[in-house]
């Protein structure tokens, strides 16, 4: 249908998370029990794991990513024993910025194709794609 002549510009996941659109899980994803690379969005990091030492409520950046990744991991577990693949939408409950009590915060996980067609998962708000 279209040929390498028609495409317009392509945005790599590669140049996603150099740029900052998208921030690597690193290691943690995996012992968290993902077998594939995982990403998160740049507002899903900035809303659930980004944190200050200044902040009132005694939390650290490792532990709000460790959070977010574990019950992602607990969806997509969930997700598979169902028969269901692509997208799952899950909650994690979330202490904001400048507050104490946790607000329970609807996110998603996102199977697909990496660069190079590899498998790769993306956890991202609900309305972003």
């Amino acid at each position: 249908m279209f040929t390498n002549d028609d495409v317009i510009h392509t945005y790599t996941r590669r140049e996603a998370l150099d740029d900052g659109v998208l921030m690597d899980a690193g290691a943690m994803a995996q012992e968290a029990g993902f077998t594939v690379p995982v990403a998160l969005t740049a507002r899903v990091w900035a809303t659930c794991v980004s944190w200050s030492s200044e902040e009132r409520a005694p939390q650290d950046e490792d532990g709000r990513l460790w959070d977010v990744l574990w019950m992602a991991a607990l969806a997509a577990r969930a997700a598979a024993r169902r028969g269901d693949t692509g997208r799952v939408e899950f909650e994690v409950r979330v202490v904001p910025r400048g507050g104490r009590r946790p607000k329970l915060t609807r996110l998603a996980l996102m199977l697909g194709p990496g660069d190079r067609g590899e498998c790769v998962a993306t956890i991202l708000m609900p309305d972003e794609d």
